[in-house]
């Protein structure tokens, strides 16, 4: 394969669509000589708020000398954005080449399958991932869940420090009606005798993650609200998230930090697509909350980084599987004017829908573009010079805004 039959091979994999269970992984991992045997790894959970966790943990423990590599999803241009080692993608070769051995491992588990069984997208890429940590000597890996935890793909791995980030409803369908639910399908990760770290949590969450933790003899440690260090990414949730991820770096490690290591990884760690600035006249921001909690944690920190009297034109694109109104609850209060669209995933929410939903909850005035490069130049025509534009959608939207050319990483 290169890395253009790479990708075309994955996104074909898109129209078996998603299934839970591990037998298919374990069988994958079998098929490539269990990979995920030969790195130590961190397992990172939760609603909002693992993709950033994983790539700052990754970045304290490759400052305290070890060899680290990660995995994330989604991601923005390419597949080989989700996988990293010493926090640089890896290469479209490399890709490339793990996707081919996760392929054929995959036609050798499919020939003795179901049908309606075969292997789907998010497995072939874990797979691919495992394959390539191991095959490039990673000494730990730092691992974000797809959706849940107990029954998602990447739950094959023999971690011995588990992060909890936040717990909020979400996938009701597949994980449960209540927090409580949600919590006990995510924390179902958590191995014998490990250790688990949490950040802020509600009363229901808190008690789930404490009784897990009784039942497996594992140490639960809390994190604090803030590390007190001043970070790159902007965002009050990031110091939070970097909170998180100092102390299960320390979980990991088992001794305390060093400072200055623990300071170059906050002044240096990048975090695409999370209240990214990709432009300045006007001044352009993307970011992929996808839920009310994601969108409050936007609210948030949104005022700190505009200030409070620029113009804010939203432009905003929604999954048909997510709380919109609830989205857009806690976000149109902070905008002048709105562009609804729709990304490039089947299951967008159409414009007309998301322009409805606001005029019930009382927004600002608004109009709706279908295509999302169009949004956002419409987007931009609106806004002053001095205005600012907020983009707010999936990631895989947000991927537009580099295709148009408007950052280079």
């Amino acid at each position: 394969m290169n890395a253009r039959q790479a990708e075309e091979y994955l996104l074909g994999l898109e129209l078996f669509g998603m299934r839970f269970g591990l037998d298919r992984m374990h069988k994958l991992m079998t098929v490539l000589g269990m990979p995920q045997q030969r790195f130590a790894s961190i397992h990172v959970v939760g609603s909002n708020g693992k993709s950033s966790t994983v790539r700052m943990i990754a970045a304290i423990l490759e400052r305290h000398g070890l060899r680290t590599g990660s995995y994330t999803s989604p991601h923005l241009r390419s597949f080989r954005e989700r996988i990293e080692v010493g926090e640089e993608p890896v290469s479209d070769g490399d890709l490339a080449a793990a996707v081919a051995r996760a392929a054929h491992a995959a036609e050798l588990v499919d020939r003795t399958a179901d049908p309606d069984d075969r292997v789907t997208q998010f497995e072939a890429l874990t797979a691919a991932a495992y394959h390539e940590l191991a095959r490039r000597g990673v000494e730990v890996a730092v691992i974000e869940a797809g959706l849940g935890g107990r029954f998602d793909a990447t739950n094959v791995i023999p971690s011995k420090v588990q992060v909890l980030t936040s717990v909020g409803l979400e996938h009701t369908r597949w994980l449960g009606p209540t927090v409580t639910d949600i919590a006990g399908e995510k924390l179902a990760v958590v191995r014998d005798h490990a250790r688990l770290v949490v950040g802020e949590l509600d009363p229901e969450a808190t008690a789930v993650a404490e009784r897990i933790a009784a039942e497996r003899h594992a140490r639960l440690v809390r994190a604090p609200a803030d590390a007190g260090v001043d970070l790159r990414v902007p965002g009050r949730f990031q110091r939070r998230n970097f909170a998180l991820a100092t102390e299960a770096a320390q979980a990991f490690l088992g001794r305390a930090l060093e400072p200055g290591a623990v300071a170059a990884a906050a002044a240096e760690v990048r975090v695409p697509g999370r209240l990214e600035v990709v432009d300045e006249r006007p001044m352009t921001i993307f970011d992929a909350a996808h839920n009310p909690s994601g969108a409050a944690a936007l609210a948030e920190s949104l005022p700190d980084l505009v200030g409070e009297r620029r113009p804010r034109t939203l432009v905003m694109s929604v999954l048909e599987d997510k709380d919109a109104a609830g989205m857009l609850s806690e976000l149109l209060p902070l905008f002048d004017r709105a562009v609804y669209t729709r990304c490039e995933n089947p299951r967008s929410l159409s414009p007309a829908t998301l322009d409805t939903l606001a005029a019930k909850l009382g927004g600002p005035p608004s109009e709706t573009v279908a295509d999302p490069r169009r949004a956002l130049e419409r987007a931009h025509s609106l806004a002053s010079p001095g205005g600012a534009v907020v983009a707010t959608v999936i990631l895989v939207f947000v991927g537009i805004g580099y295709a148009l050319g408007r950052i280079f990483l």
